[in-house]
């Protein structure tokens, strides 16, 4: 397959995905239904859905900040709107080619600071390790709170943990043979993305020798209470999901947060998977489906926005 084909598959994919559940999403329900769905994001209360994307920018401030902490080690002391503006960027990126968004952040970052792309890339890495433990965190918190619910989810959906299990020890096995491969293999081509790979794991390495450790934590709890903070206040937009606890709230941002990566962006399937994780604990699907879109749009249009304006005053801050 021509590495076009290939790019414009990574493209077409997960819109098709993302548009097959857009369909679904709307199909699946009576005219009725999809009626109050409409009237519900209609009338929503601005004032939360205002709060909550004042709290996604906050975020996102907290998150280009924690960069300056990985970085340090590298002897890089970027521009706070280099690193803010490099990470919005990229987020618009993965609104149009999934997980697109990290390379460009670290090539813009690379172009507009003394830094290299591999180093940059690794501290991104290194972020993303951290964010994933954060959110398996949360997993299990969840699962704590609502154990039997979630788990006759699984076994409804017909997921087995012992393949899922298996399957993750597969590819833990092929990883560590494909490290092996990388070690000793003297062609051309090994060496090259050897290389590349020493240059990332350098820049993942940076958090051993950060200093103000105790900041990038703190950051950190702060990226993902916000994160959390953000998708639980719109519950208040719409009156049929105001009085659902925080426990359907977690159960609801952990599925939508996985959602996020099947599609660009999660479109089309994350408001169905926020809309079926309520209507596990008896909520009103209708309902629940409607808040899944209002903290969708909400989010991509700030990310459209930002991102947008990013992408326009990166060259022209960095002009000279």
């Amino acid at each position: 397959m021509k590495p076009q084909t290939k790019k414009l598959l990574k493209i077409i994919i997960p819109l098709v995905i993302g548009v097959f559940f857009v369909v679904i999403s709307i199909a699946r329900f009576e005219a009725e239904e999809r009626q109050l769905i409409w009237e519900n994001i209609k009338k929503a209360d601005l004032f939360w859905v205002s709060i909550s994307v004042f709290l996604g920018v906050l975020s996102h401030m907290s998150r280009a900040y924690r960069w300056h902490y990985l970085l340090q080690p590298l002897n890089v002391k970027p521009r706070f709107s280099n690193t803010f503006m490099s990470l919005m960027f990229g987020y618009l990126a993965n609104l149009g080619v999934p997980r697109s968004g990290e390379v460009l952040r670290a090539v813009s970052l690379s172009n507009y600071e003394e830094v290299k792309f591999q180093e940059s890339f690794g501290t991104i890495v290194t972020e993303r390790v951290i964010d994933f433990i954060m959110l398996l965190g949360i997993v299990g918190l969840t699962i704590a709170m609502q154990a039997e619910i979630i788990l006759g989810f699984f076994e409804e959906q017909s997921i087995n943990p012992v393949m899922t299990f298996g399957i993750m020890l597969l590819l833990i096995v092929i990883f560590l043979v494909g490290l092996k491969i990388l070690r000793k293999s003297n062609h051309a081509l090994i060496i090259k993305i050897r290389e590349f790979l020493e240059g990332v794991l350098k820049g993942m390495k940076s958090i051993l020798k950060m200093k103000n450790r105790s900041a990038f934590i703190a950051h950190t709890f702060l990226i993902w209470f916000l994160y959390v903070a953000m998708f639980v206040v719109v519950k208040y937009s719409v009156p049929e999901t105001a009085d659902l606890g925080l426990n359907v709230m977690l159960v609801a941002f952990v599925f939508g947060s996985f959602s996020m990566s099947i599609t660009n962006g999660g479109i089309g399937i994350y408001p169905v998977t926020v809309g079926a994780s309520i209507a596990l604990f008896g909520g009103s699907e209708v309902a629940g489906e409607s808040f899944g879109w209002i903290v969708w749009v909400a989010q991509t249009l700030m990310v459209i926005v930002i991102g947008g304006i990013s992408a326009i005053l990166l060259p022209l801050v960095n002009k000279n």
